[in-house]
């Protein structure tokens, strides 16, 4: 390792297990002062326990860096801001965020209860405006910033991931809108769609999974390969670190407002919303000049983005 992001300080929530936890030690051997913050609860959310925290900040300094736990909650906003005190009372500043954290309440959208829904929500995407909002008065007043906010490749549509689907597409706004309001602090904000074999991942059906592949393939965003499994280094969760990591080091000035896939081997950049088809007319539509033209224009060609799994 080099020293990129020596006298660096970071936080990382989430940051006890999974990828959030392979950030953190990266950060850490790159020289920055890490918050290795985590609540240590379940997938979903529930219990607490301080060791997960805590074994990763161990390890951290049995390499030789240096690391300090924190067991606020991203979710509640004053807890959020112990979070970034936490690394100013211990590190003297803050100068990178990633925001890993997040839990999982899987339900098809008749079944989902108003719990559910804003129970991930609060996590991941007031979660990420929390974090953000208390961290960006010191990254402006140093001039100075690098945010990484986790989004999530299930924001292009999931099914029975309604809840995690709007947060995480949400924190992808969220990315774009303040990736222009920071830019002039020398702040760079991006999100990124990770990936790997986690606890959070062990907990998707298989059908799921092999729908989000369908549904990658049907508008071109991922090509089509060998339906073999890809050999188990290329589901390690460490695989994403270093592509984090590099957007939290100086050398990712001018990276900004971006949606980078950082799963597997590959590192991808994904393209913004833009328009592909659209008709016009001199004043007001009618409902008959619609059903005459839609289907033969903006509805031509449509890709289905819930295909009929072909009978077996």
């Amino acid at each position: 390792m080099t020293d990129r992001l020596l006298n660096k300080v970071a936080i990382v929530t989430g940051a006890g297990r999974g990828i959030g936890r392979e950030v953190a030690l990266w950060l850490a051997r790159e020289g920055a002062s890490v918050v290795v913050n985590d609540l240590g609860v379940a997938v979903d959310g529930t219990g607490e326990s301080d060791a997960p925290a805590d074994l990763v900040v161990k390890e951290i300094k049995a390499e030789g860096g240096n690391a300090v736990s924190s067991f606020d909650s991203v979710a509640d906003f004053e807890s959020a801001s112990n979070i970034v005190k936490t690394a100013i009372d211990n590190f003297g500043g803050v100068d990178v965020l990633c925001h890993p954290a997040g839990i999982l309440r899987d339900r098809m959208i008749f079944n989902m209860t108003e719990e559910e829904w804003d129970a991930v929500l609060q996590v991941h995407l007031y979660g990420a405006f929390n974090m953000v909002r208390n961290v960006v008065p010191h990254m402006i007043k140093q001039n100075y910033g690098r945010i990484v906010l986790f989004s999530s490749g299930s924001g292009l549509g999931a099914s029975g991931q309604g809840n995690y689907a709007a947060a995480k597409e949400g924190m992808v706004g969220f990315t774009r809108a303040i990736s222009k309001e920071l830019e002039p602090y020398n702040i760079m904000v991006n999100a990124v769609y990770p990936g790997g074999s986690t606890r959070m991942t062990d907990t998707v059906p298989q059908s799921t999974t092999d729908l989000r592949q369908q549904q990658r393939e049907a508008v071109g965003l991922d090509v089509k390969r060998d339906r073999s499994q890809p050999p188990t280094e290329y589901r390690d969760p460490a695989n994403n670190a270093p592509k984090v990591v590099y957007l939290c080091t100086e050398a990712a000035d001018g990276v900004t407002g971006q949606v980078i896939g950082t799963s597997g081997w590959a590192l991808s950049l994904y393209s913004p919303r833009h328009v592909i088809k659209s008709i016009h007319k001199n004043g007001k539509w009618t409902l008959d000049e619609l059903d005459d033209l839609i289907p033969i224009s903006l509805a031509e060609g449509l890709i289905n983005p819930v295909p009929v799994d072909t009978p077996k």
